[in-house]
């Protein structure tokens, strides 16, 4: 299976399967002498794992992370960081009566048609659990981030028609509550939706919005890795995610240029600044030194209670009723993956960017000397 790594200067490539015996990920690309332990990792690692809510799948996973290579007493060595969580709770035994039968609105069809062979096990490689292997590296990346004062942030926005209000808006919320929404208010509503459309034997999905602080301007490539075109790629490649918009989005649609348009000013300190964000902090597909702000539109979970109609893999057409444990919503897991894979284009474009003037290389070298 290719298409496992994403990334050019720093790449990362998942493996593993949801009930394999473990899941792991290898970074490639980290420089030498970043402070870095298995801590450092872990507190990601714990803002994804199942059964840490009522709105989570009930399978009891420690997600405990190993690194197997690449730190040598707390400190990056410049080679690869391997890192494995092992599968503790796996019962694919709960996925027997389904073997044979594809899941409306999973993967299992075109898994099936493209490699003929069916890994009916809580999806196999598709599965979210795939995701171990990107908030490893996110975190990775983020601590590489914080060595620069780049800050990135993500939350929930809404689930399904209950959206935060922007007056409301608290950070902290946001790591309070088990929706995370920086909104209280407009938690509880989702709470109350959400326990609604649970007794149904449904599901819901949202938007997860992320906000990325102090990136300096010139980061990102003009032509084909534009920076929000890579951004668009990373977040669009997790497997809940329908949708990317960034600054107005599809709204710029309905502006008018003079609107639209990001006017520059010369401030106190004689720095260029804007005076809106509706480009969403990128021009021309490079940072322009404001906030970045995007949106990726997380589908419902596909796994639901309520009948189904579908197919057998021998062309019979039947009803299906998923049982398992299942995740009434995604939205609030995804949110640090959204942050994982945002932190992974930012550094890869960043390391790309160190070469991209003579002078700068110059520069460099020359203080080596």
């Amino acid at each position: 299976m290719s298409g496992s790594t994403f990334g050019n200067h720093f790449s990362v490539t998942t493996w593993g399967e949801s009930h394999g015996k473990a899941l792991g990920v290898v970074v490639d690309g980290v420089p030498a002498g970043l402070p870095l332990c298995e801590d450092d990792i872990q507190i990601m690692m714990d803002r994804r794992k199942p059964g840490s809510s009522r709105y989570s799948s009930s399978r009891k996973e420690s997600d405990v992370v190993e690194i197997l290579s690449g730190v040598f007493e707390g400190f990056t060595t410049g080679n690869p960081i391997s890192m494995m969580v092992m599968n503790e709770d796996h019962k694919s035994s709960d996925y027997k009566d389904i073997s044979d039968i594809y899941r409306p609105g999973h993967a299992d069809y075109t898994y099936d048609y493209k490699y003929g062979i069916r890994d009916y096990r809580g999806g196999g490689r598709s599965s979210g659990r795939e995701t171990i292997g990107r908030t490893a590296a996110g975190a990775i990346a983020k601590k590489i981030l914080s060595q620069l004062g780049v800050e990135v942030q993500a939350y929930t926005k809404s689930i399904g028609p209950v959206e935060i209000d922007y007056q409301r808006f608290n950070l902290d919320q946001a790591h309070k509550n088990p929706l995370c929404m920086p909104d209280e208010k407009a938690a509880e509503e989702a709470a109350h939706f959400l326990q609604d459309i649970s007794s149904g034997k449904d599901s819901a999905g949202g938007v997860i919005e992320c906000v990325i602080s102090h990136l300096p301007a010139g980061i990102g490539e003009p032509v084909f890795d534009k920076l929000d075109a890579n951004l668009a790629k990373a977040i669009m490649s997790i497997g809940a995610v329908k949708g990317f918009e960034i600054g107005d989005g599809f709204q710029a649609a309905l502006a008018a240029g003079s609107f639209n348009n990001d006017s520059f000013y010369i401030d106190a300190d004689d720095h260029i600044q804007k005076s809106s964000n509706h480009a969403g902090g990128i021009l021309g597909g490079i940072s322009d030194g404001s906030q970045i702000v995007f949106r990726a539109a997380v589908k419902p979970t596909p796994s639901i209670g309520k009948p189904q109609r579908t197919v057998t893999r021998d062309g019979r057409e039947t009803e299906i009723e998923i049982r398992g444990r299942h995740d009434p919503v995604i939205v609030p897991r995804a949110v640090v993956v959204v942050e994982a894979m945002a932190a992974i284009t930012l550094v890869d474009l960043i390391f790309s960017n160190m070469c991209a003037r003579m002078d700068g290389i110059c520069d460099f070298y020359n203080r080596r000397k």
